[in-house]
């Protein structure tokens, strides 16, 4: 597994005070992913082990995705003595991620004995130089943003990854997978597998994808046929430059109409079709999360032209690529905080 990790990692009896700064905008799945296995894990062992609480950049309750209003014990000054920051972040970067919070996170940083980000909060730890020289990850739609601004951090695809004092989670199931591990490393395996069970939910290892399709991948439906499910890998991983339907059947030793047999059967839909929308999927994004000129995006998912992308748009989605344009509606690629 590549990562190093570092000294909260341990096998130890000793408690663990973390702060979750949680910034306006994120998901409470993300929030719940972080915190609720290690209060799983207190109530297994009938004591303490982790203490956490929960702060906001101006102690004030955060807005979340979902429409409500998480409660905070106070400013990022109260996270003062955890030995663990985790930052949470999801939308809305350009806005939340001010200098000010940028500046105190800097000036913070060497009190914790490991910082750690969830989903977007790598470009915020980025952003405060906290990542230089670290390997990272960051949710998978923003990596390809994330290495191009800080070619400094070593930008990986895994789930998450710990490197010394950094610990980065590309969202909220590899979050959940990163606490299972640090309850393994300080109380055991067989804790690990008590709060696992307690959710349902296996753990999956840091380096494996954050998108499983391939065959036999973690999460992966076991009811998709393997030939379908290696065609979905090729398409998601050529956007910018699309196969063509007769060659996706030949790379599975298929005839394009045995293949588009498959898929209906499977998705119910075409080859063409899916592989289409995964574009319009992946052009929808662009636009609303970064600010990435119009001729950028449609070259980056596999249209000849902005004007034939905007035709598919249009016929899709019913309205104009550049209406999604909004003002503040950037995620990373446009922080400029």
């Amino acid at each position: 597994m590549m990562m190093t990790e570092n000294a909260l990692f341990v096998s130890t009896k000793a408690p663990l005070d973390l702060a979750v700064l949680v910034l306006p905008h994120c998901s409470i799945l993300e929030v719940a992913s972080v915190l609720d296995p290690l209060r799983a894990a207190n109530r297994h062992l009938g004591a303490d082990a982790f203490r956490f609480r929960i702060v906001t950049p101006d102690g004030r309750p955060a807005p979340l995705t979902c429409g409500i209003e998480l409660p905070s014990s106070g400013a990022l000054s109260m996270a003062k003595g955890a030995a663990l920051l985790m930052v949470i972040a999801g939308y809305r970067l350009a806005e939340v991620a001010t200098r000010p919070l940028i500046r105190d996170l800097r000036n913070m940083a060497h009190g914790f004995t490991a910082i750690g980000g969830v989903d977007a909060a790598p470009w915020v730890l980025a952003r405060a130089g906290l990542l230089d020289g670290h390997r990272a990850t960051v949710h998978w739609e923003d990596q390809e943003d994330l290495a191009h601004a800080h070619p400094h951090i070593d930008v990986r695809p895994d789930r998450y990854v710990i490197d010394r004092n950094r610990m980065t989670a590309g969202g909220a199931a590899p979050a959940y997978d990163l606490m299972l591990h640090l309850i393994r490393a300080r109380h055991g395996a067989g804790l690990a597998r008590l709060v696992a069970q307690s959710f349902l939910q296996s753990p999956r290892p840091g380096n494996s994808p954050q998108v499983a399709t391939l065959p036999g991948a973690p999460g992966n439906d076991p009811n998709l046929d393997p030939r379908v499910a290696r065609v979905l890998a090729r398409m998601e991983t050529t956007l910018d430059s699309p196969d063509p339907i007769a060659a996706l059947a030949a790379s599975v030793g298929l005839s394009p109409r045995r293949l588009e047999s498959l898929f209906r059967h499977s998705l119910g839909t075409s080859p063409g079709a899916h592989a289409l929308s995964l574009r319009l999927a992946a052009a929808r994004r662009m636009l609303t999360d970064t600010a990435h000129p119009l001729s950028e995006v449609a070259l980056r998912t596999g249209f000849s032209s902005p004007a034939t992308l905007s035709r598919a748009f249009r016929r899709t989605f019913g309205q104009s690529p550049t209406t999604l344009r909004r003002p503040g509606a950037h995620k990373p690629a446009s922080l400029t905080v």
